[in-house]
């Protein structure tokens, strides 16, 4: 199979995490134009692994999994914080603030430092959102997720698996049976 040049970036997630197809998602609609193209293409990983060995041969599936990665038309691989700035920097409607993450003050970029460490925050915290294929959470986050687990376990049995009746007025029938036995009215005689 041979590999197509590629002019727009591409955006590899992992399909089976719902955190992911859910970014993933919203990058589709916030990236797509008016006529219909996108800036940037997104990728499940996974379903065809020689077309991900195809883009990039050297591309581990394991470490793809793990973190964002974005593909780059020349070759490159931006991996977390970075790709998450590339994705943000082709779509349209969050061009405008991109400009902040190549701000560098003494050679150090203090926007994109934040934003490496909220997606590491959000990578670590993945499988709190009832992600199964982002593994076991970390050491850091257990405890939380301990929490969560339990707390659901404890309140699973209390929920009303019905939905609630919607209020309807008391029609004269049922007012008439729910009334005391002397304020009933007589009823006809069976025959």
């Amino acid at each position: 199979m041979e590999a197509q040049k590629q002019t727009k970036p591409i955006l590899l997630f992992d399909d089976e995490c719902a955190v992911c197809r859910h970014i993933a998602h919203w990058v589709q609609r916030l990236a797509q134009t008016k006529s219909g193209d996108t800036p940037i293409i997104e990728r499940p990983i996974g379903n065809d692994p020689d077309l991900l060995l195809a883009l990039n041969p050297g591309l581990d599936i394991w470490e793809a999994y793990e973190t964002i990665h974005v593909l780059m038309p020349d070759g490159s691989m931006k991996l977390g914080g970075e790709a998450v700035a590339e994705v943000l920097r082709n779509i349209p409607a969050t061009k405008w603030f991109t400009g902040t993450f190549a701000i560098s003050v003494f050679g150090f970029r203090p926007f994109q430092a934040i934003l490496n460490f909220a997606y590491a925050a959000l990578a670590d915290v993945r499988p709190l959102f009832g992600c199964e294929s982002c593994g076991t959470p970390r050491f850091w986050i257990r405890p939380i997720h301990w929490m969560i687990t339990r707390t659901k376990a404890i309140f699973a049995d209390r929920r009303n698996p019905r939905p609630s009746p919607h209020f309807t007025p008391i029609s004269a029938t049922r007012r008439r049976l729910l009334a005391a036995p002397s304020e009933r009215l007589p009823q006809a005689p069976n025959l």
